[in-house]
């Protein structure tokens, strides 16, 4: 057994991730297949460019170390590089992003730090440059971050734990 800080998990034939998935096989494989698709930017309705803002805010609101410093190499050609990274907090005055772009960071801050503070000025605002198809794709990604981003941090998982990097890398 693995002794975590805040759980032990059997991790002999395989990593800590394999140990929190073989913790709850049923859930930990839908989780998992959940965790693909959201990682699957070809399938996705929104540009490289929004999941990834969206991705980087909730690592900053979650303070996910993990996810401040991840970057995916393949997605440097959709114009995903250092400069929309690093200002990503700043977004609201920034020219670095469209007003799409706008609109994922703000639906991250709103659904993480205020998600019932969602009024109808706002929703006209996602609805005039979203279809419901893409704010849906965006919803559950956000979900899905904000979720694993907290139960790995809440549980002391380690980087070996994050979906992330099993995916992406």
């Amino acid at each position: 057994m693995s002794s975590i800080a805040r759980i032990s998990l059997d991790t002999e034939a395989g990593t800590e991730l394999t140990g929190v998935w073989r913790a709850l096989p049923g859930l930990g494989s839908a989780v998992s297949e959940l965790a693909e698709r959201v990682y699957d930017y070809a399938a996705s309705s929104l540009t490289a460019r929004e999941r990834e803002c969206a991705r980087m805010r909730v690592a900053q609101i979650n303070n996910c170390m993990v996810c401040l410093g991840w970057r995916i190499p393949s997605l440097a050609e959709q114009g995903v590089d250092e400069e929309l990274y690093a200002h990503v907090s700043e977004y609201r005055d920034s020219p670095l992003y469209s007003l799409r772009e706008k609109l994922c960071i703000e639906y991250v801050e709103r659904f993480m730090l205020d998600h019932r503070n969602m009024g109808d000025e706002f929703w006209a605002r996602m609805k005039q440059s979203f279809s419901e198809h893409e704010i849906l794709d965006l919803g559950i990604t956000v979900g899905h971050l904000m979720a694993f981003g907290r139960l790995t941090a809440v549980l002391q998982l380690g980087y070996a734990a994050c979906s992330i990097e099993r995916l992406t890398g």
